[in-house]
């Protein structure tokens, strides 16, 4: 028997969306200590699990791997579609607890694409492998000209930065309750629609961003700068899906978005991937005062939802 717990992650946005440079894609984004999600996986003649999804991710796991089967259960779960990478986290922790319970390592970089993960961001592998803060380097834009690469016939995007984030720093998550963000086939049209009208400067502007304000800030622990560079840079990718998703941030995300950036008690804040959760930075002096703020933001949207104030995670996903 193997268990697997590895916690959600945040995607901040993307460094190019324009076929116009050499590089697509390149993700921004950081691991989470919580939520998580935690699967168990002992030796069997074939796969049950009586998740449906799990189940799949399951199959392929044993059928890359090469052994016969296995039982599969989820004991905590990660919200699906708000933007907290439940799929990838969900797909390398099922791959990842077969494969211990087999003593296999699960090389997850090298056998993600063929669980259908990492086809364009990188952050949610890297955040599985080892936590942190990071930055990876996209996908050659040519491979993306015509149709997309099938699965599993790309490798995930190398990590091309990746710091440890002050064990003081906290995200505060709102997670209202709006419908999911875009996920498989319907992703992948806005997806395409949004890279092939793609404007080639917001990509110089967002790497101006990146280079001489987001790293420096990671690097030297500078939480304000830090989280006004990753608003900036959720601001510049929303620009990018505006006409996908009804603005520079999704309805209501919008508003809630807005109304938590004029808090001081919290910084850097942005809509997570498609959405809806909306996430901010701050410290563990503020930490109450920011989820006060939250939970106003929440109000003033007229929506319900959660909100969790939660760590980075500086390491990746843990074998038990």
């Amino acid at each position: 028997m193997a268990t697997v717990g590895v916690g959600a992650r945040l995607h901040f946005g993307f460094q190019n969306l324009s076929l116009a440079h050499a590089r697509l894609y390149g993700g921004l984004g950081v691991a989470l200590a919580e939520p998580r999600v935690r699967v168990t996986a002992t030796r069997a003649e074939s796969v049950d699990c009586a998740d449906e999804t799990v189940r799949r991710y399951a199959e392929r796991a044993t059928a890359v791997l090469e052994v016969p089967g296995a039982t599969v259960s989820v004991a905590e779960s990660l919200p699906r579609h708000v933007g907290l990478g439940s799929g990838t986290q969900l797909a390398l922790a099922t791959l990842a607890a077969v494969a211990h319970a087999y003593d296999r390592e699960p090389e997850v970089r090298e056998r993600a694409p063929e669980l259908g993960r990492g086809g364009r961001s990188g952050v949610g592998v890297a955040a599985f492998e080892d936590g942190g803060f990071v930055v990876d380097g996209g996908h050659p834009t040519a491979r993306f000209t015509t149709d997309p690469p099938a699965t599993g016939e790309w490798t995930v995007p190398p990590v091309v930065a990746r710091h440890e984030l002050p064990t003081d720093w906290r995200f505060v998550l709102a997670v209202p309750d709006a419908a999911r963000g875009r996920n498989g086939d319907h992703e992948e049209e806005s997806m395409r629609a949004v890279v092939e009208r793609a404007d080639p400067g917001i990509a110089d502007e967002v790497a101006g961003v990146v280079n001489r304000r987001l790293l420096p800030a990671a690097a030297e622990g500078r939480l304000d700068d830090f989280g006004d560079a990753v608003a900036a840079v959720g601001r510049l990718n929303g620009a990018w899906y505006a006409d996908e998703q009804g603005g520079v941030f999704r309805p209501p995300v919008g508003t809630v978005v807005d109304e938590l950036a004029g808090h001081p008690a919290v910084t850097g804040v942005g809509q997570s991937s498609w959405g809806p959760t909306v996430y901010g930075l701050t410290d563990a002096a503020r930490e109450d005062a920011a989820a006060a703020a939250a939970r106003e933001a929440l109000r003033a949207a007229d929506v319900d939802g959660e909100v969790r104030v939660v760590e980075a995670a500086s390491r990746g996903a843990r074998v038990e």
